[in-house]
């Protein structure tokens, strides 16, 4: 489709700001903010999707604009003047890339903690605690309301001096919604009861916006339209609110979401990854656009630019969010533009970008090491100025997919060998999961890009020493992974492990133990996909839950399917040992608080230990090698290159990564190969 024609390349017209294209990214927090402010990490996440061709960046999920509504997963704090500085500096850059900005203002009201910032009480409309968050709210009163409404007065004002192109109300699970919904508003007065007193504090609040930003300054209300909870707001009402606050005028745009926030479970329902459909509520959206009156965006995993195109084509929103897919490759629209879609990174719904916030870390995405670290890792790959070097890279899985990518990219001459018959590694393994099958367009997008790059790939070769010195290589990058460790118990030969189970070298048995000591998603990914062959499954793990160290879009989906299924869980407990039973296997297991051991007899023991590193080929290189084979951690660790391409010297620069160094996860492995590549 030509450019001229694509519906995603027209421009938009949103009062006085003209939008270059269609697409957007929509607010939120990516927890990169210091001081509660979004400076140099901030904004250059931002602007490299502005040098993208992105038409509107919307920032600042849920930024804070009260004492008494303290950032609680890193957002910005609009509550002082010194917010405007880094607004004026931050609007610079985006309008320097013909990139609109805009914030998100928001209260949390009970969507926050009493045990941080200023430790003040969370006050919300009525005494409802919300499941997630776990404050007692303390019931706000005249004076509080009054105050409030001042400060969302207050940052607006902050928005506009600082250049801002507009900004977002944030009501939908925060204190303006709050009082909209009967799930937490219970009061008696003039702010409760009937819908139009349960309107007053958000038109109050809009009112105020509007006075202190003037007509011409662009704000938007981002809201629910269907809270799809019993007793909450649906549709129909939805739908008078949003009406009610558009007639006073004063509302320039809806930004559109469905579903509630209160508990882990429910926000992991409302940003879907890939354990639910993409794109589910166009047909809703477009249904409430129909009768609304201003323009109507809206964002929930359209991670794909068919879908998008469909959406804008079909008339289901005016600007379409693609947040999570600019997180994957903010070039996404400079590559539709350049008729290149095929080479865009794709989201693949992995999650891992919001369940980082929920393990206390920043914004990270799976499989693009870059996104979040603009200020040193580049997002694209410069050719090398130097001639090119010969490059071998042993291993098809994550480390060395992205190796021989990025030393492809800086024009080098790169061979991949690969043991298997196919590219991916674990994340071949990783796929066979059922609902996780999406993880297989990481190891698709790699296969296209050594294709296009001209990556010489030699699969079902399991190279040796010899092999590599045969190509007379200047670099050769070890990748070669790790095999599942299983002899941490004792009697664990006796057990399988996850990848037989997944893999189908193992059947599985009637009755299986799992023991998982690791955490993350090779076991309970394995005991879903059990318990969907029909076995009956027990996981068994020390942590104090199951899935313990992932976030909530994705443990959440464990645990729904884990009671669904019948699988029982067993926390707090170590496998002490195992036995042969007859033809069964004796389990003993040990509480790893009181020590009290019992056992099961099952048919069947998975043991997940994570990885053990196959590094042979690199102890057998290291002393040919001109560097030992010795990544330099105070140079990789500063973002420096390698000393060793700056030493002269005879023989190839040896480098270990992934897997085949320590057993962690596929955003690592990708990291540790373009931050030693990218300075090839």
């Amino acid at each position: 489709m030509t450019a001229t024609k694509d519906p995603l390349l027209q421009p938009f017209q949103l009062r006085h700001l003209t939008l270059k294209n269609r697409v957007m990214s929509t607010s939120h927090a990516p927890a990169y903010v210091e001081d509660g402010m979004p400076q140099e990490r901030y904004q250059r996440y931002h602007e490299e999707k502005a040098k993208g061709g992105l038409a509107l960046s919307m920032f600042g999920g849920s930024s804070n604009i009260a004492p008494d509504s303290p950032s609680v997963f890193g957002q910005i704090y609009l509550g002082s003047d010194d917010v405007i500085p880094h607004f004026q500096r931050f609007a610079g850059r985006m309008h320097d890339q013909g990139c609109a900005i805009m914030c998100q203002l928001t209260h949390m009201g009970r969507r926050t903690t009493w045990a941080d910032g200023w430790w003040l009480p969370v006050v919300a409309p009525s005494r409802v605690r919300e499941p997630a968050h776990r404050a007692f709210p303390r019931e706000m009163d005249q004076s509080d309301i009054d105050r409030i409404v001042r400060d969302f007065g207050a940052a607006a004002t902050r928005c506009k001096e600082g250049g801002l192109d507009g900004l977002e109300l944030l009501c939908h699970g925060h204190l303006l919604d709050q009082f909209w919904t009967p799930l937490v508003n219970r009061r008696s007065d003039g702010y409760g009861g009937t819908l139009a007193n349960r309107m007053r504090f958000s038109l109050e609040v809009l009112d105020e916006v509007r006075r202190q930003v003037g007509p011409e300054f662009i704000v938007g209300l981002r809201m629910g339209l269907d809270e799809a909870a019993d007793g909450g707001l649906g549709p129909d009402e939805l739908s008078e609110i949003a009406a009610a606050h558009v007639a006073t005028g004063m509302v320039d745009f809806l930004n559109l979401n469905v579903g509630t926030i209160e508990t882990d479970r429910a926000l992991a329902h409302m940003i879907p990854g890939m354990a639910g459909p993409l794109a589910p509520h166009l047909d809703r959206v477009k249904a409430f656009k129909r009768d609304i009156g201003v323009p109507v965006f809206h964002a929930c995993r359209v991670t794909d630019v068919a879908t998008a195109r469909h959406a804008i084509a079909e008339d289901c929103m005016d600007m379409v969010g693609m947040t999570r897919a600019h997180i994957a490759d903010p070039y996404i629209v400079a590559k539709i533009t350049a008729g290149a879609e095929r080479t865009i990174r794709p989201c693949v719904g992995a999650g891992y970008c919001l369940d980082r916030i929920y393990e206390g870390g920043s914004t990270l995405c799976l499989h693009n090491a870059a996104t979040g670290r603009e200020e040193t890792m580049p997002q694209r790959i410069e050719r090398a100025a130097g001639p090119g070097k010969k490059v071998v890279v042993v291993g098809g899985g994550p480390a060395g997919l992205e190796a021989a990518r990025v030393s492809a990219e800086r024009g080098h001459d790169v061979v991949l060998f690969e043991a298997t018959s196919e590219l991916g590694g674990q994340i071949v393994i990783a796929a066979k999961a059922g609902w996780r099958r999406d993880l297989i367009g990481i190891r698709d997008w790699y296969t296209d890009e050594l294709d296009r790059l001209g990556v010489r790939v030699r699969l079902s070769t399991y190279a040796e020493a010899d092999d590599i010195l045969g190509e007379s290589p200047e670099v050769v990058i070890v990748a070669s992974g790790g095999v599942p460790d299983t002899d941490s118990v004792p009697g664990g030969g006796l057990a399988v492990s996850t990848w037989d189970i997944l893999t189908g070298a193992e059947a599985p048995g009637a009755e299986v133990l799992v023991f998982d000591d690791n955490g993350q998603h090779p076991g309970p990914s394995c005991v879903d996909f059990l318990a969907d062959a029909g076995a009956a499954v027990e996981l068994v793990t020390p942590d104090r839950m199951a899935a313990q160290d992932m976030g909530g879009l994705n443990w959440t989906v464990y645990l729904e399917h884990f009671y669904a299924k019948g699988v029982t869980m067993t926390p707090d407990t170590r496998l002490a040992g195992i036995e042969r039973d007859g033809n069964r296997l004796r389990a003993t297991l040990r509480n790893a608080y009181s020590d009290a051991e019992t056992t099961r007899v099952v048919d069947q023991v998975v043991i997940e230990h994570g990885t053990l590193p196959v590094d042979h080929l690199h102890a057998e290189l290291r002393d040919r090698s001109r560097n030992d084979g010795v990544i330099d951690v105070d140079a990789l660790a500063a973002d420096r290159p390698q000393p060793a391409l700056a030493e002269p010297g005879d023989g190839f620069i040896l480098w270990r990564v992934g897997d085949a160094a320590a057993s962690r996860n596929i955003h690592a492995a990708i990291y540790d190969s373009l931050r030693l590549c990218k300075d090839l």
